[in-house]
């Protein structure tokens, strides 16, 4: 038995009325083979549903396309948008129907999106329905809807999940959001507010991790400017050769593949702020360009010699010392200078001790979040000894680190409190890197050597107890030393509590 199920639309009855065809009436005169039962739901249009009925059958028998069961249901709504009633009574006729019929039909044309919506979900679990709609010229056409819905949402769940984990995590759009109870951070954010308020360029510096993106996007919001666009760009993921043409734009025929005219990343930013980070990944000659734009607002387009102006407020962010790069003759010092009018270093994380406690509950909160959309997650969070643990490490990646642990400890374990061995096991292991520097000494000059020594082993100690909690036998692993005796000995020779 072949059977069509489908909702009746407003579309059906206007057209019934006028006596055209809308999808309804098509799928049932034009679907291969003929249907031996059709079902229609209706929520809406009582009064008009007899008419309708006889209608359509009229219509099947004229076209010798007459069916055993042709069945009009009205179906009570909450509202024909209202997900959960529509979900209770499509379901309550596709399971039956699915199982007495060879092949199930729907008609997901007529009725409305959400009909259209739960007709596909319950439906793809039925491996004999297939999915018809119409065009507007009645021409019709099965829906392939390649899709497994159970899976797919698993998979996106994950992905979201995982999308979360691989970016910064997002403290806010704007100061009062970042985290700041360390005196240090405090005294930071205080610096760029009074900075936002002006419209002079930025130097944003700090090493890789420490969210100078965000201290970008929170200066822009608090700006003149905040209503106009921001333009976030990496100089150093830009291929040299596309450069130019990213930042100004081209014309078209300016290059092989400048099709067309196209506006460069400082046209799109006009009247709002431009954020380029690592920008001390650019080229001298797009340096001179830069200063040109920082200096007289103006740009021109790869190929074209009109001159463009902009009114763009530039941000610059790099982890890389700057001044030693104008030392160098890498970086062009008038660019610098001309750039750095306001400067805001943000701290590392091992600076900020003070915010972990904050950053541990906000981070906590957003994977816990994030992940409770997939199946089997247990909501987790770190003991009052994987707290401390943390706040012993000094995170060289800062924020971007513990943010990527956190989720990669989450993620991974099973377990509802995380102790400190399970930050252990989920932090990436850096091997420890030998100091090459050349040592050069003049002639007659005279060094402490057993000073330097025993300085030099003091530090490495006193690093290796803060990132093991104080932990004699993991300490004198960290440092290849032969037992803990050892390491208790070089101790008390250096005084070493």
């Amino acid at each position: 038995m072949n059977t069509l199920l489908s909702w009746l639309g407003k579309a059906d009855i206007e057209n019934m009325q006028k006596g055209q065809l809308a999808a309804l009436a098509s799928i049932a005169l034009k679907h291969e083979p003929a249907f031996d039962n059709i079902i229609i739901l209706a929520n809406s249009w009582h009064d008009k549903t007899l008419a309708y009925h006889s209608w359509l059958s009229d219509l099947l028998n004229k076209n010798d396309r007459s069916c055993g069961s042709l069945q009009v249901k009205n179906v009570e709504l909450v509202s024909p948008i209202d997900y959960e009633s529509i979900h209770v009574a499509t379901e309550s006729w596709i399971t039956p129907l699915a199982e007495k019929s060879d092949s199930l039909c729907i008609n997901i044309s007529s009725g409305t999106p959400a009909m259209a919506v739960i007709s596909v979900l319950l439906g793809k679990g039925k491996d004999n329905t297939s999915f018809y709609q119409s065009a507007p010229d009645n021409t019709i056409a099965e829906a392939v809807i390649p899709l497994d819905f159970g899976r797919e949402y698993v998979k996106s769940a994950a992905k979201n999940a995982a999308s979360k984990a691989l970016k910064l995590p997002n403290t806010g759009k704007a100061f009062s959001a970042i985290t700041a109870k360390s005196a240090v951070m405090k005294e930071t954010i205080a610096e760029a507010k009074n900075l936002a308020a002006s419209d002079v360029p930025i130097l944003i510096t700090g090493e890789t991790g420490t969210g100078k993106e965000n201290m970008a996007k929170a200066i822009h919001q608090a700006s003149l400017r905040a209503d106009k666009p921001l333009r976030v760009i990496n100089c150093g993921a830009i291929p040299e050769t596309l450069v130019d043409s990213i930042l100004f734009g081209h014309i078209k025929g300016a290059f092989t593949g400048a099709n067309s005219d196209r506006e460069g990343i400082f046209e799109q930013a006009h009247g709002g702020t431009l954020f380029l980070d690592e920008i001390g990944e650019l080229s001298a000659d797009v340096q001179v360009k830069l200063l040109r734009a920082l200096q007289q607002g103006e740009i021109n387009r790869v190929g074209d010699d009109k001159t463009i102006s902009v009114d763009v407020r530039v941000i610059g962010a790099t982890h890389r010392d700057l001044t030693k790069m104008m030392i160098d003759g890498v970086f062009r010092e008038d660019l610098f200078y001309r750039l750095a009018v306001g400067i805001i270093q943000i701290p590392a994380l091992r600076e900020r001790a003070d915010d972990i406690p904050v950053l541990i509950d906000e981070f906590q909160q957003t994977i816990n979040h994030t992940c409770s959309k997939q199946p089997n997650y247990k909501r987790k969070k770190l003991s009052e000894s994987a707290i401390k643990f943390v706040e012993s490490q000094p995170w060289p990646g800062n924020i971007r680190e513990f943010w990527n642990t956190m989720n990669r400890v989450f993620i991974t374990s099973g377990k509802s409190n995380i102790e400190a061995e399970d930050i252990q096991k989920a932090m990436i292991k850096r091997e420890a890197h030998s100091d090459n520097a050349q040592i050069n000494l003049a002639f007659g000059q005279q060094v402490e050597l057993e000073q330097i020594i025993e300085n030099t082993k003091k530090k490495y100690i006193l690093a290796a107890l803060k990132a093991t909690g104080n932990h004699l036998t993991r300490t004198a692993e960290m440092l290849s030393l032969s037992n803990r005796q050892t390491l208790k000995n070089w101790m008390k020779s250096l005084k070493i509590e």
